[in-house]
């Protein structure tokens, strides 16, 4: 997980909204001349961004679109293009991570939850983005998407909570734009290895940042599950970086992530 670590006084208004199973928090920040009535259709724009994703993604729901698709009652071609637009994104990120993010990989039929969250709250920001706010985050279950700067000369900062005291973080980073984090800390063995249909995870967690969360999340997933030795792949990549915590405690990352802050543990830099 990873959390936004600015003074909270700092936002101009705050919305937490319930949805995708969790909760979704979403911070404005604008000008003084910018009224709160100007930054709420915007604002509203993004909530129902959100609500309009798990309508249609939810595999809880068996009234859902995906759900209706998983179950054989709703063809492919007849239900809406956007389920069809993230599957191709999902097939991206299979490609992108050699196989270690696999929605097709699952017992029960193809999910997509893992780039959909990220997804999502992309979307919700750009509704953001089009408003009047100088700057905007979105936290989703603690992946992260933001634009602009939240304070004149200040980056958002934010904290990535370390997998074995989770009320203190491993280590702080500069967000430019998409960071997620996959762990199995907070959720048990949820996380499925698709070469083995196994719950397996390599690392204790594993953060991505880059230009869009929904890939960050794929890759992030990917990462926890394949190990370290992913690391590689990720640095390959264009605009994406990561960090990860291993199983007994060693923390490595990519050359170019925004690494802002550590803790005192002993570190090792991975080119």
């Amino acid at each position: 997980m990873t959390t936004s670590i600015l003074d909270p006084t700092t936002w101009t208004m705050r919305r937490e909204e319930e949805v995708m199973g969790t909760v979704v928090v979403l911070d404005v920040y604008a000008d003084a001349s910018v009224t709160c009535d100007e930054l709420s259709p915007s604002l509203r724009a993004a909530i129902h961004e959100l609500h309009e994703a798990d309508r249609i993604f939810s595999t809880y729901d068996p009234a859902s679109a995906l759900s209706r698709v998983r179950a054989g009652t709703l063809d492919l071609a007849n239900a809406p293009r956007v389920i069809s637009d993230v599957l191709e994104l999902c097939r991206d990120a299979r490609e992108l991570s050699d196989g270690w993010f696999n929605p097709w990989g699952l017992a029960e039929g193809v999910d997509p939850t893992g780039y959909v969250k990220g997804w999502a709250a992309q979307r919700a920001l750009e509704q953001l983005r089009a408003g009047p706010a100088r700057a905007a985050m979105v936290n989703a279950a603690g992946d992260l998407v933001c634009y602009g700067v939240p304070i004149p000369g200040e980056l958002f900062r934010v904290g990535i909570v370390d997998p074995f005291r989770p009320d203190s973080f491993v280590a702080l980073a500069d967000l430019r734009a998409a960071l997620a984090t996959s762990g199995t800390y907070e959720r048990g063995a949820h996380l499925i290895d698709p070469f083995t249909g196994r719950a397996d995870a390599r690392l204790a967690s594993a953060s991505v940042s880059g230009p869009d969360l929904g890939m960050c999340d794929a890759l992030a997933t990917a990462l926890c599950v394949a190990g370290e030795e992913m690391l590689a792949t990720i640095h390959s990549l264009a605009g994406y970086e990561a960090f990860v915590v291993g199983l007994d405690g060693t923390r490595r990352w990519t050359t170019g992530f925004a690494l802002a802050g550590v803790t005192d543990y002993d570190l090792t830099a991975a080119g």
